[in-house]
């Protein structure tokens, strides 16, 4: 959204997450915020947690406040966890749909948000297909306005970052000692990069990044990680493998990126090729899923799979960062 350097854009936004008194008021990237915050947001997410079966958890801490829902990219899970989580804490929340936006007639993205702050939207939920767009808002709103990161091209996924280390967290307890393997398109996954980042942040032990080299992410990207594209190797005693779609939707070139077969043959995650993980190790997948080509049908509906934990987790995770920021804004 703008001519800075990349480490310029990533300090800015790093800055504007929080507020004077230190108080998460943005949700942009977890790349860059602390350990002790995070472990904070995961806590509070435990105490939204219901059993399985039983009601969800309801509060009202945001009753009184306007959420909105403003996904200019398509989502089923993301979207409707946002919903689910600000309708659960009392919230008004009103989704915005793409199609029937005024941005699609021309209008500014500032116009669409300066619009809703006069409605009194408090919280704005924002998926973009474009890098930049969450902080570019952020910068731009008024004091009584969060702006929190849905999903943003294939730069960050901070939401979708949390809910994994908090399943990660709930099987496996601490990080330090942990192999973590991420499977998949990793050059043009936001998730692969705000779990990454995530990871580190709380100390994993390993993280392996396995891919097709043409969908390999840059070495700097996150140079903490272990590359590699051989599957065999990278799932070696393994605690934890996630495996990723292709993002073919952000590919300008499709050259050199395996077919459905070929890939499911070197890089699908199956019954298999966990064996070379260790006996305890749990699958996950940030869906949508496409069974047959990153992973097995029923190894994503066996026992090792926390799948479905991780939608669970996420309405709990955005639960929590809603009452997070909700709170930095009283006396607004």
């Amino acid at each position: 959204m703008n001519g800075a350097k990349p480490d310029q854009i990533f300090e800015d936004e790093s800055r504007l997450q929080l507020n004077d008194d230190g108080n998460l008021r943005h949700l942009l990237t977890l790349k860059g915020l602390d350990r002790s915050l995070l472990v904070e947001i995961l806590g509070d997410a435990e105490n939204y947690l219901t059993p399985t079966g039983g009601l969800p958890a309801r509060s009202n801490a945001l009753t009184g406040r306007t959420v909105a829902n403003l996904f200019f990219e398509p989502s089923t899970r993301t979207r409707a966890s946002f919903d689910l989580a600000g309708k659960r804490l009392g919230a008004d929340v009103l989704n915005l749909d793409v199609n029937t936006s005024s941005r699609k007639k021309g209008e500014s993205i500032l116009d669409t948000i300066y619009t809703l702050e006069a409605m009194r939207c408090d919280i704005m939920v924002v998926r973009d297909a474009s890098a930049g767009v969450p902080a570019y808002i952020a910068r731009h709103v008024k004091d009584h306005v969060s702006i929190l990161n849905a999903g943003e091209s294939d730069v960050s996924h901070p939401t979708q970052g949390l809910l994994d280390l908090l399943t990660i967290r709930r099987h496996k307890g601490s990080f330090e000692k942990l192999v973590v393997a991420i499977v998949g398109d990793i050059r043009h996954s936001r998730v692969a990069k705000s779990t990454g980042w995530g990871l580190h942040t709380l100390g994993v032990g390993e993280l392996r990044l396995i891919s097709p080299p043409s969908m390999a992410p840059d070495p700097d990207e996150m140079p903490f990680a272990r590359i590699c594209d051989d599957l065999d190797d990278g799932l070696a005693d393994a605690d934890v493998v996630m495996a990723l779609r292709i993002q073919r939707e952000r590919i300008s070139d499709l050259e050199g990126i395996p077919g459905t077969e070929e890939y499911f043959s070197s890089f699908g995650v199956s019954h298999e090729r966990m064996k070379l993980a260790r006996p305890d190790a749990i699958v996950m997948h940030p869906g949508p899923m496409n069974r047959g080509i990153e992973i097995e049908g029923s190894l994503a509906d066996s026992g090792q799979s926390v799948i479905t934990e991780q939608v669970a987790n996420g309405v709990a995770v955005r639960m929590a960062v809603l009452d997070r920021v909700a709170k930095s804004l009283e006396g607004h």
